[in-house]
């Protein structure tokens, strides 16, 4: 919604990068249904298959592999992402290739999740990645971008019980917690710990930290 009154339709090009299962595509493409060119990216090769099957009037291709070191094969009207960018391992580096296969006035939209973010599961199992501040962010992309929209907010969500935090992230795919697997005695020390440290009136929290950019390229200077 916040890229309503920012992109002028109908979207020639798009490209949308860590795709899953395609949540974010469905609702793209329903909302801006005039797109002749959707290029679809995501590191699971197999998450092609369903990305396949959403119909769009225009050309619609899979992009298997790894967002930093790919080739992406033409320039964009826009650059769109949910809650992927912060797997990269050179964000810095990533905005400038971005910049590179953007078209002028064209635009970068994405979400990146922000230090407080499943901060719960960090404390009691000492795991969790590693996630760059708001402030970080911005000076990243101010390097290669003019910053056309730049919000944060840290959102609690309750669950009646830690094992209904663990099926949504297997749900959802958000988190590698719930691919390596529990012993039972680690699972007993996952669910006791966080009942006893997150326990609120009505069940246990869990804090989500999304951050939202909308930028345009910045114009090379010549000579």
């Amino acid at each position: 919604s916040l890229l309503d009154g920012i992109v002028i339709e109908p979207l020639h090009s798009v490209l949308e990068i860590g795709c899953c299962t395609g949540n974010l595509t469905r609702m793209f493409v329903g909302r801006f249904p005039g797109i002749k060119v959707l290029h679809v990216n995501d590191l699971v090769k197999k998450f092609g298959y369903g990305i396949k099957q959403i119909d769009i009037p225009g050309n619609l291709k899979f992009l298997p592999g790894d967002i930093e070191t790919i080739h992406l094969p033409q320039h964009y009207h826009l650059i769109l992402s949910s809650s992927t960018f912060h797997w990269l391992h050179d964000l810095g580096l990533f905005f400038y290739k971005l910049k590179r296969h953007l078209l002028p006035g064209g635009v970068l939209a994405f979400t990146i999740y922000g230090p407080k973010n499943l901060q719960e599961v960090r404390s009691i199992t000492g795991r969790g990645l590693t996630y760059l501040s708001f402030e970080q962010v911005v000076h990243l992309l101010e390097r290669h971008f003019e910053v056309l929209l730049a919000e944060e907010y840290v959102e609690t969500v309750i669950f009646s019980d830690p094992y209904k935090i663990l099926k949504h992230f297997r749900q959802t795919g958000i988190n590698a917690l719930t691919q390596e697997g529990w012993s039972r005695g680690g699972l007993k020390n996952f669910v006791g710990g966080y009942q006893q440290q997150f326990k609120r009136k009505n069940g246990v929290c869990l804090t989500y930290h999304p951050m939202y950019f909308l930028a345009r390229p910045l114009t090379e200077k010549k000579g």
